[in-house]
């Protein structure tokens, strides 16, 4: 996606900071009183607000219609192309995305869900929040909207599933049975960005050549790391990192059949994936990169610091400005020194699961939840879903996945639709913020070298398990 820059962005991410205290003390109340758990994972607690089949009539007067997500180029990007677009359908609309800090993105939406009072409409879900929302009653049931006005059959079964459903089907299937919560908005995943001229035009093919020809560029450019990935303690960052690799080993996250993850996590592969990491990609990154996340990464790739590295789509946009990169000029001069791949193989073909959905507040006054079915109808049409594209975006659907519109509009497009096949999610289940943070903790401890990496595995699988073991199993 383009890296746009923005003036006056409506962030808050001093109130939102302030609330994430609250958040966990309303959040324990509400478990206290026996919100969304039930003995079985909160299943049948799942009876939020269903949405109607037909959207009601939608008013004249003017309206905001408010988006939640975190600060990043693609909330621009959104607030831009709606504003530009929608507003030739509904004139009497404007459309804000209000931000917050990705470490906040969470209890900014959560809290609000947990006082049934919300100042956002559309909350934009990581695939892994759907299963809390759900639970709580925080997001409305769109199956019967969405069997009336979306095409599902033009989605790649897996993203409709990952972006909207609950509970979620494990074989990357839509489950024809389960609910419709959410709406796919942005798609992502990795990409491997490589210095073409210092290793080649050709990627490393697998994960193991990846590293040796990392070790070799760094070895051959003194100030060039050899790897540049996400290590932080935030968000999800040092935990997508490990799972990666987790998966390119052989390794799985869980069972989910019978909700087991210790002993899965931490078998044999999931041990080689953790000692590969720590012992052999981490010798390869910047010194004090033990904290990096996009920004960091993205730094480094456009000042020249690296020549193996790994990111979002969504977020690479700011590597072929020249505005932000020493490598160049001009786009052509970068793009003559950066490649773009899909991740390499080794005992599995895999990439990581990224992007969000779109669904809509339970707590959002009638006339506004009218006007985000309408908003949702218009975006998931072809046309529009190819102008999005266009504009910057990732598309969910699979015609504008392959369509000129989205595979010439940046130099890793095509590594997207190439990658959708092969994409992996985590846990979607309401204990989706425990576990990760569990996960990231001890992977960024173990990266920077504050835990042994073995113990760090064992650990996760130990406190992960005890989580879904006290909830009852996670579903």
């Amino acid at each position: 996606m383009r890296y746009l820059e923005r003036a006056g962005r409506r962030s808050l991410p001093g109130r939102q900071a302030r609330l994430a205290t609250a958040a966990i003390l309303v959040a324990t109340a509400l478990a206290a009183c026996g919100g969304g758990d039930d003995g079985d994972g909160g299943a049948a607690a799942a009876s939020g607000a269903k949405a109607p089949a037909t959207i009601p009539d939608l008013t004249d007067d003017p309206l905001t219609l408010s988006f939640i997500w975190f600060e990043w180029p693609p909330a621009q990007a959104l607030e831009d192309f709606a504003n530009a677009e929608y507003t030739k359908e509904r004139p009497n609309v404007t459309i804000e995305v209000n931000t917050v800090p990705n470490a906040n993105w969470h209890d900014a939406m959560f809290t609000q869900f947990a006082a049934k009072q919300t100042d956002f409409d559309i909350p934009i879900l990581d695939s892994q929040h759907i299963g809390e929302a759900v639970t709580n009653g925080n997001i409305l049931d769109l199956t019967d909207f969405v069997d009336e006005n979306i095409e599902v059959d033009a989605y790649d079964p897996y993203l409709l599933a990952a972006y909207g459903q609950y509970p979620q089907a494990e074989t990357g299937q839509r489950d024809e049975d389960a609910s419709l919560y959410g709406l796919p908005l942005l798609g992502d995943t990795w990409t491997m960005i490589y210095r073409k001229d210092l290793i080649g035009d050709e990627p490393p093919k697998t994960w193991d050549e990846m590293i040796d020809v990392a070790a070799q560029c760094q070895e051959d450019n003194p100030g060039v790391s050899g790897l540049a990935f996400h290590q932080s303690n935030g968000s999800d960052a040092a935990a997508v990192t490990y799972n990666t690799v987790n998966g390119v080993y052989g390794g799985n996250l869980w069972n989910a059949e019978d909700k087991t993850i210790e002993g899965v996590i931490n078998d044999e592969a999931g041990q080689k994936a953790m000692d590969v990491l720590v012992n052999e990609m981490k010798p390869l990154t910047a010194k004090g990169s033990g904290n990096w996340f996009i920004d960091e990464v993205n730094a480094a790739v456009a000042q020249g610091k690296a020549c193996i590295a790994f990111q979002w789509i969504a977020a690479a946009g700011g590597l072929v400005d020249p505005a932000q990169s020493t490598l160049g000029k001009t786009e052509d001069e970068i793009l003559d020194k950066l490649g773009f791949a899909t991740l390499p193989t080794q005992d599995a073909d895999v990439v990581p699961l990224g992007g969000m959905g779109m669904h809509i507040s339970a707590y959002a006054p009638s006339e506004r939840q009218a006007e985000a079915l309408n908003f949702m109808k218009w975006f998931e049409q072809e046309d529009i879903q190819k102008k999005w594209a266009a504009a910057g975006g990732v598309p969910a659907r699979t015609d504008a996945l392959e369509s000129p519109e989205f595979l010439e509009a940046g130099p890793f497009n095509q590594v997207y639709a190439d990658s959708v096949s092969r994409m992996r999610d985590m846990w979607n289940v309401p204990e989706y913020a425990q576990l990760i943070d569990i996960e990231n903790t001890n992977v960024n401890a173990a990266l920077n070298g504050a835990k042994d990496p073995e113990e760090a595995l064992d650990d996760i699988a130990e406190q992960q398990q005890q989580v879904l073991d006290s909830d009852g199993g996670g579903l």
